[in-house]
């Protein structure tokens, strides 16, 4: 008997008849559903049987490897079926599918591949989109090149797009597309707010407040937490703690045996307490939770053009995020969700979460968009264009690796591509084949997948852990650290129908592979400077000064910190290199100075390793055409003291990164002054032809060309709106709010007379965002910082009154 999705009790179901007919006469929809509503296994059996689908196939999309098994596992069990029948799934180095699956649920990078492979999506009816709102990299490059194959060559070709807390105006807007709306049936949910949480004892605390939860309510416990290590130490502490309990860990490098543990209800009909990260938000229903706690905090990759390094960092989360994370307390039944921090830190958070197009690694995407033949990859359809600066080091880095050749991709390129593994890696793989280096090389690339499996005390070479590696095998597998490694070392071996290799090697040979993956990362110790290092990128690197590699004279570095302005970075994985090795990657070209100092222009012939230079000759005065290009590199190098960043520039582009991480669902662009420096050969090239001397540089008036350059006439008035310069005063004055570039609260200094009349704090941002008042007395001292001002009224205002009233009695203190 088939499937009837009315027969399921699920708040979807109200909208499949809506779903249904805007599918059959349109190509694109949006569904707004919360978590729980059912959209991701009642909408896709819903479709299967739809005229236009025929025998096609539907692709869904999800962000993490867990929720697309679990969700064919249930989809599947759904029809009364194994997994693999109607229903299969598709993710990195695993595949369920056969000739009778009609729905394949995939993780995001897959559907890339399935399109480069073929544009036309050629018997694939509808592509459907879980979690959209999660904005994964990934997701966006996806949606681009399905809408690009949509416009094109598949008009026919449907879009589904489910989300539950995006701005739905916006992705309304870009898609040029109706919504169908499930409000779904999410119980009452109970907030309590606990009180800041102090992130270096974030473990401690987080107990503490479990052990709360589960005196004062019932039911299993969702404890959220920002990554492994801090769930770790969680879970050791609460073993001994609540010894009457199941405890589950749930994190996506977890064996999916113990992710399902945690999934499921306790065997033994236990009370279960899930530790999790971010992974928990959406898409996975755990059974049994009716209360959540929350740390408030998250891991995210940023990505530094500058440094050309990605940093894994603890961040608060968003309101949108919390309120998902909330929500899971009332799936089932009436909640809890205990929140570790305080209502005044909430009024700080961003109302949306930052997609990871604005701050990720862009190599792969500047790949996947060669291969598809797109040279301008901002006129694609984005929800968030690719920011130019990582845009144009992802470009450079593909150059470099011998990828792309004139902005077009190569033969090189498109063997690179097709690997499932960063260009790095693929490149390293493939300069290992040519060399019959591939047993290492796969070694290699599983140990920089993975996480380090050795502990810090182990010292940073790299070649530690692949002997380890083979010591595993050898052993036959004793030792579960290295069995995740392993495992995708294998995937590579098979991709390349290659033999493990467990003997001795030469340790050079790693340098130069590393140095293959990351060029720009061979370093060079500096003389008379025990541990330290210049890298090719002319960044500084240090090692411990007890470390084995110490004292080498050449690094091939794959893992390390990118550090400060004034500090260092910290290497954490490295090998050496043989000097002899690195003759292919010695080039000699002409290079052009510009002297900061005086203006002078100046001539050499530099041999060098990127910005290593071996040797250096002088060369006869250049010709003026070299002087533009010179200083514009002077200013990447040094131009936050060669340009006039002002007090109201400075503010003018903390207004606008405000509205960049407050907004991320519209379009306002990276005006961070690194990233200005980086790109300001797009931005300021009109304007160096004039300069001759480092003075003329600082007498541009930045703020108009920048104004000019980056915001149309419609964001520069919504800037004044959402984020104004200052706030307007009773009495027809004004007075300038400080912005902060990170999306903190605006601040606004103003003597507490002048606010006796408010009876709330004023808002930015349509009234998201709170601004911060730093209370003054009549002299401009501070009195207090308040961020709820209607609160302070009926608390604090009281005592500081009467003390303002003995010290300052020629003024009116009361209120009204």
């Amino acid at each position: 008997m088939p499937f009837n999705p009315f027969t399921t009790d699920l708040p979807v179901r109200e909208i499949i008849p809506a779903v249904r007919e805007h599918l059959a006469a349109q190509n694109t929809l949006i569904v707004n559903a919360p978590p729980g509503a059912g959209k991701s296994t009642l909408l896709p059996l819903a479709l299967l049987d739809e005229p236009w689908l025929k025998d096609q196939k539907i692709i869904m999309l999800e962000p993490r490897r867990l929720a697309a098994k679990t969700i064919a596992e249930r989809l599947a069990q759904l029809l009364g079926e194994e997994v693999g029948q109607t229903v299969g799934y598709r993710i990195r180095f695993e595949t369920r599918i056969s000739d009778k699956t009609r729905i394949e649920v995939v993780t995001e990078g897959i559907l890339t591949r399935m399109i480069h492979s073929d544009r036309a999506l050629t018997g694939i009816g509808i592509v459907i989109f879980d979690e959209f709102h999660e904005r994964s990299i990934h997701a966006d490059v996806a949606m681009a090149l399905s809408r690009e194959a949509q416009h094109t060559l598949r008009s026919d070709l449907r879009l589904l797009v489910m989300s539950a807390t995006l701005d739905m105006p916006q992705l309304t807007k870009m898609l040029n597309a109706p919504v169908a709306q499930s409000m779904g049936r999410q119980y009452p949910v109970e907030t309590i707010y606990t009180g800041d949480a102090d992130d270096r004892m974030l473990p401690e605390m987080t107990v503490k407040v479990v052990q709360q939860a589960v005196q004062e309510k019932a039911g299993d416990v969702l404890v959220f937490l920002p990554g492994e290590n801090d769930i770790r130490k969680v879970e050791e502490l609460l073993r001994r703690q609540l010894r009457d309990f199941a405890i589950h860990p749930l994190f996506g490098m977890l064996p999916f045996n113990k992710q399902l543990a945690a999934i499921l209800p306790d065997r033994n009909g236990k009370r279960k307490v899930v530790l999790a990260t971010s992974i928990a938000e959406t898409s996975l229903t755990i059974e049994g939770i009716s209360i959540v706690v929350d740390t408030g905090f998250g891991k995210t990759s940023r990505f530094d053009p500058k440094s050309g390094l990605s940093r894994l960092e603890t961040v608060r989360i968003s309101k949108d995020a919390a309120d998902q994370r909330a929500g899971r307390a009332g799936r089932l039944s009436p909640g809890t969700a205990y929140r570790m921090w305080s209502k005044t830190t909430q009024e700080r958070m961003a109302p949306h979460r930052t997609p990871e197009i604005l701050e990720a690694d862009l190599a792969s995407l500047v790949l996947d968009m060669a291969q598809w033949g797109i040279t301008d990859i901002r006129s694609l359809t984005w929800l968030n264009p690719p920011p130019r600066a990582a845009l144009q080091y992802a470009t450079e880095m593909l150059h470099q690796l011998q990828a792309l050749e004139h902005g077009r991709i190569t033969a090189h390129g498109k063997k690179m591509h097709a690997l499932p593994c960063h260009p790095r890696i693929a490149h390293m793989l493939l300069k290992a084949e040519e060399t019959e280096q591939l047993a290492l090389a796969t070694d290699i690339a599983s140990i920089l997948e993975e996480r380090d499996p050795l502990d810090r005390n182990a010292g940073i070479d790299i070649n530690l852990r692949v002997q380890a590696l083979r010591r595993y095998r050898q052993e036959q597998g004793k030792g579960k650290r290295f069995g995740k490694i392993e495992k995708v070392a294998k995937s590579y071996r098979t991709l390349f129908s290659i033999a493990p290799e467990n003997g001795n090697y030469d340790e050079y040979e790693t340098g130069v592979l590393l140095a293959h993956c990351y060029p720009e990362r061979i370093a060079y110790a500096r003389p008379g400077n025990n541990a330290q290092f210049q890298l090719a990128n002319g960044k500084y690197a240090s090692a411990g000064h007890r470390d084995d590699l110490a004292h080498e004279p050449w690094l091939a570095i794959a893992h390390l910190h990118a550090g400060g302005e004034d500090n260092p970075g910290r290497i954490f994985l490295a090998s050496p290199l043989n000097p002899k090795d690195l003759a292919p990657l010695v080039k000699q070209q002409e290079a052009y100075h510009w002297d900061v100092n005086d203006g002078e222009l100046t001539a050499s012939l530099d041999t060098r390793i990127g910005s290593i230079v071996l040797q250096s000759k002088p060369l006869p005065p250049p010709d003026e055409k070299h002087r533009v290009p010179a200083i514009s590199e002077a200013i990447k190098l040094e131009g936050e003291h060669l340009l006039d960043f002002n007090g109201e520039l400075t503010q003018w582009q903390n207004r606008v990164l405000s509205l960049r991480k407050w907004r991320p669902q519209e379009s306002w662009p990276d005006v961070s002054t690194p990233t200005l420096l980086l790109t300001n050969w797009d931005w300021l090239r009109p304007y160096l032809v004039d300069i001759e001397h480092p003075d003329d540089l600082m007498r541009l008036e930045l703020l108009p060309i920048l104004e000019a350059k980056f915001l149309d006439a419609e964001q520069r008035e919504r800037l004044d709106v959402l984020a104004p310069a200052a706030l307007a005063l009773p009495d027809g004055s004004s007075i300038e709010l400080d912005y902060k570039p990170n999306g903190e609260q605006p601040r606004l200094e103003i003597r507490l007379q002048d606010v006796l009349a408010w009876e709330q704090s004023p808002t930015v941002d349509a009234g998201e965002m709170t601004v911060e008042l730093h209370l003054l007395t009549p002299e401009l001292k501070p009195i207090t910082t308040v961020s709820d001002l209607a609160t302070f009224w009926k608390g604090n205002y009281r005592v500081i009154k009467r003390q303002l009233e003995v010290v300052f009695p020629e003024v009116k203190w009361e209120r009204g």
